[in-house]
């Protein structure tokens, strides 16, 4: 009968099933399957031999006469699933040498992503010495009978992936309480594992073939729009793409890197699309950064033309005369619109019709995607090649731990020359099947949280500056729609997490990047949340803390894994990075707890050395952050040093608000529970803190304003 069935599910769902070895093994064994369809058990009996059985519970075995049959035969393991004795008998079963199958998450998912699991499971491998094989079904949560919201489809294509054999170490020396926890958190990152390599392995291995094989699944759903209103499907960025692509190959030159200087538009990602259509890579600019520095970077690329947008040019008014007279040609994209004929759009329109899809130069997992480059917050930006499995793998690792559904909206203020805009808040979504709204700027403090509520996003990205200035001119009513606030690039405040709280019910998830990780490397989510931290690593990411003399707690953070970037432009530091053998030396000072929760002390340049001791200034800067509200959410404090003849290095307070006195500042440090050591020498008023284009201080400028004004 099995190979009848198996035979039917290749036909119906060309299923199929790999690394199937282990399940051959003797027991006592555990399997665990992801959960999402009630067609579930088949694609994994079908697999199994007959001295397997499916955990089951005793009372959905009566529902009806097919649930009697195929729930309380010699292959099930009936349980009665509110008894306390439920787990005890599973358990004694096991220590007999039996083998069961067990669903962890004690129901089908709602979400088509992992749940929670239930740490009965956990306690199973503590009591019992069973080996575990874990199993990732693929694709049915698409199943007509799958009961996660989103759209199905009739005959999905099904596969089942196995995990070798494995045997959890058992914790020494704890309760049993603690111990099921450690060993169901086990388990849980397993399965997470094994979703994030088996989709890196199944799935498609550029970003051209990843977008298009969601456009072609739903051609008419809208997943691009901007402040224009122009909503753009998948179908017309199909098309749209196929134009812009024919049109940059006839207009382009030969070399292979193109400038693109453009803001948060719907012809932002549609020409990051044709570049690479059209075989070439974009470097993404910064024109926050002004001409200076833009001008160093395309000199560091190479880059001789740029596409950017006169109508962008004009608003913003950027100062582009020091590139024309240093020879870069400037590309326009209304110039390129008006250049196509009726002719080639009906022509597109007819192609993408009978076949759909991007003109693809046949892109390779390795070869280069995009050039980014770094905030420059101490030192000239970097130039920074991130490769088409380097963003893949960083999408794949945030959609493995996130319960993201087909209806979500994103909202996206970050500007795309920032990497968590890029990657997260833009090509992210487009993978996903996912609508996505790009805002121009983050800095529309009042009108951000107005077109939010207008648009009923549920997934919005910020950095603790952005978020800050939203909540003092937000309605409280404005983010009622909001599912998932992630906020990065700088540290989060305490003050800004409790205003969202409070004012908002939203708690905000803390993660952890740069721009070499393409950019996520930790991250909290609602399932594993923990407030002060960065989050867990994702999953792929391997970590290694270097201790660093006059730290106590926590060493110099290296990362590896497949969202570390290609390398960069720059050869002094590329061939420092090559050294390391995949490794990326973060530059940050870390500590991970017992739980595998990360905690950034802060840069390694920003620990400064007084009296012989190490002092994080960015926990200084943490300390201040909210101290007085008797100012205002308007006051801002950062922390630099300066020379001292007599402890080495002394702190110096920079805020813009000139009532705040050093007694205050002394007050709010000694508050935290901070040495004497982190307590500044003096304080220094200024205008305005000066920010970069990400909102994170620049401390690079800010320390020069204090030299040139000393």
């Amino acid at each position: 009968m099995k190979p009848f069935l198996r035979f039917l599910l290749k036909i119906i769902f060309r299923f199929q099933a790999f690394n199937e070895e282990g399940l051959r093994a003797p027991g006592p064994m555990l399997l665990t399957p992801n959960h999402v369809s009630w067609f579930d058990w088949l694609f994994i009996a079908v697999c199994l031999d007959d001295d397997w059985r499916f955990v089951t519970s005793s009372f959905t075995a009566q529902t009806s006469w097919l649930h009697r049959k195929l729930m309380t035969g010699r292959h099930a393991f009936p349980v009665e699933t509110d008894s306390p004795y439920a787990v005890k008998h599973m358990a004694e079963y096991l220590q007999s040498g039996g083998k069961l199958v067990l669903f962890p998450e004690g129901r089908l998912s709602q979400t088509g992503s992992l749940m929670k699991l239930f740490d009965g499971t956990g306690f199973l491998l503590y009591k019992t010495d069973a080996k575990v094989v874990t199993c990732y079904l693929r694709n049915a949560h698409r199943l007509p009978l799958s009961p996660q919201p989103g759209w199905k489809r009739l005959f999905p294509r099904v596969t089942a992936h196995f995990s070798d054999v494995v045997k959890p170490a058992k914790p020494q020396n704890i309760s049993t309480t603690l111990a099921r926890y450690q060993l169901t958190n086990w388990l849980r990152d397993k399965l997470v594992e094994q979703q994030f390599w088996t989709e890196m392995e199944q799935g498609p291995q550029n970003l051209l073939d990843a977008i298009e094989e969601t456009a072609r699944l739903r051609p008419k759903h809208v997943v691009l729009e901007d402040v224009t209103r122009q909503k753009v499907s998948y179908q017309k960025l199909l098309i749209g793409v196929d134009l812009f692509a024919d049109q940059f190959r006839r207009i382009l030159g030969g070399e292979p890197r193109v400038g693109v200087l453009l803001p948060n538009v719907n012809a932002m990602p549609i020409s990051i699309l044709s570049l690479w259509s059209a075989g070439r890579v974009p470097a993404i600019l910064n024109y926050s950064t002004g001409p200076g520095t833009m001008l160093n970077c395309l000199q560091l690329a190479g880059i001789k033309q740029v596409i950017t947008s006169r109508t962008f040019i004009e608003k913003a008014k950027l100062n582009i005369q020091p590139l024309i007279e240093a020879g870069i040609e400037f590309i326009f994209v209304e110039e390129v619109r008006a250049r196509i004929s009726k002719s080639g759009k009906l022509s597109a329109i007819l192609r993408n019709a009978f076949n759909p899809g991007f003109p693809n130069p046949g892109l390779r997992p390795d070869d280069v995607a995009v050039v980014l480059f770094t905030s420059g917050s101490e030192g000239m930006p970097k130039g920074v090649e991130l490769t088409h499995r380097n963003l893949l793998a960083n999408i794949r690792q945030m959609l493995a731990v996130t319960d993201l559904v087909d209806s979500d909206r994103f909202f996206n203020t970050l500007p795309l020359f920032h990497s968590f805009g890029l990657t997260v808040g833009t090509l992210l979504p487009l993978v996903r099947g996912l609508y996505v709204f790009v805002y121009p700027s983050p800095l529309h403090f009042r009108i951000v949280p107005t077109v939010f509520y207008d648009l009923n996003c549920t997934v919005m990205f910020g950095t603790n500056t952005f978020l800050n200035g939203y909540a003092r001119k937000a309605h409280a009513y404005d983010f009622r729609s909001l599912r998932y606030l992630f906020a990065a690039a700088e540290k989060l405040q305490e003050a800004t997490a409790n205003t969202w709280a409070r004012r908002f019910g939203v708690r905000i998830l803390e993660g952890y990047g740069a721009t070499e990780c393409s950019p996520a490397v930790t991250v909290n989510t609602l399932l594993t949340p923990s407030h002060g931290s960065a989050g867990k690593f994702l999953p792929g990411v391997e970590y290694r803390l270097e201790p660093i003399e006059g730290v106590e707690t926590g060493g110099r953070l290296f990362v590896r894994g497949p969202n570390v970037m290609r390398g960069y432009l720059n050869p002094d530091a590329n061939e420092k990075f090559k050294a390391l053998g995949g490794w990326y030396d973060t530059g940050d000072i870390a500590s991970i707890d017992s739980d595998g929760f990360v905690q950034i002390l802060g840069r390694l340049k920003r620990f400064a050395k007084v009296s012989g001791e190490m002092v994080s200034l960015t926990a200084v800067e943490d300390a201040l952050a909210g101290a007085f509200p008797q100012y205002g959410l308007r006051c801002q404090t950062a922390v630099v040093t300066r020379p001292d003849e007599g402890k080495g290095e002394a702190l110096v307070a920079v805020t813009n608000e000139p009532k705040l006195q050093l007694d205050e500042i002394r007050a709010a440090i000694k508050s935290k529970g901070l040495s004497n050591l982190c307590i500044p020498r003096e304080i220094r008023v200024v205008r305005e803190i000066p920010k970069l284009g990400t909102g994170k201080v620049n401390h690079r400028e800010l320390q020069k304003i204090l030299l040139e004004t000393a």
